[in-house]
């Protein structure tokens, strides 16, 4: 009895270790990925270059018309790659989404596509606290 329970709790070491290697192993190639294929700004310095952006909001519509950083456009991600979208290479592009899962995987598909000056909003919209529009609902 007692070494079936050793056994058994041995067993759950090894899956917890192994989730948590799994788990720092996506963590880092998301860091990785991010690192190689776009800069990540803070928020202040994503407000200092917003004017000479183009500043894209890859969430849903739906997120974008509930609140989004004053002069983005709404470019969510999956029509992103389905039907691209008219972008300049020759200006920068400011990418965020509500963290950085979405920016990153849009840096790595804008960046196989010719762009290369791509930035990515540290910590996403969910933690903005620049200027924001919100939809105006009608009754």
């Amino acid at each position: 009895m007692v070494l079936a329970v050793s056994s058994g709790l041995m067993m759950l070491n090894i899956v917890i270790l192994v989730l948590l290697i799994v788990w720092v192993g996506v963590w880092g190639l998301g860091a990785w990925r991010r690192r190689h294929y776009a800069t990540v700004l803070s928020q202040e310095e994503f407000q200092a270059g917003l004017r000479r952006a183009q500043v894209i909001d890859l969430r849903p519509k739906d997120q974008f018309d509930r609140g989004h950083i004053l002069g983005a456009r709404s470019v969510p991600y999956a029509l992103l790659r389905q039907q691209g979208v008219d972008l300049r290479a020759d200006m920068p592009i400011y990418l965020y989404d509500e963290g950085m899962t979405v920016s990153t995987q849009a840096a790595v598909y804008l960046n196989k596509h010719g762009f290369k000056q791509l930035y990515i909003l540290k910590d996403g919209y969910v933690r903005w606290e620049g200027k924001t529009k919100k939809a105006k609902y009608i009754d």
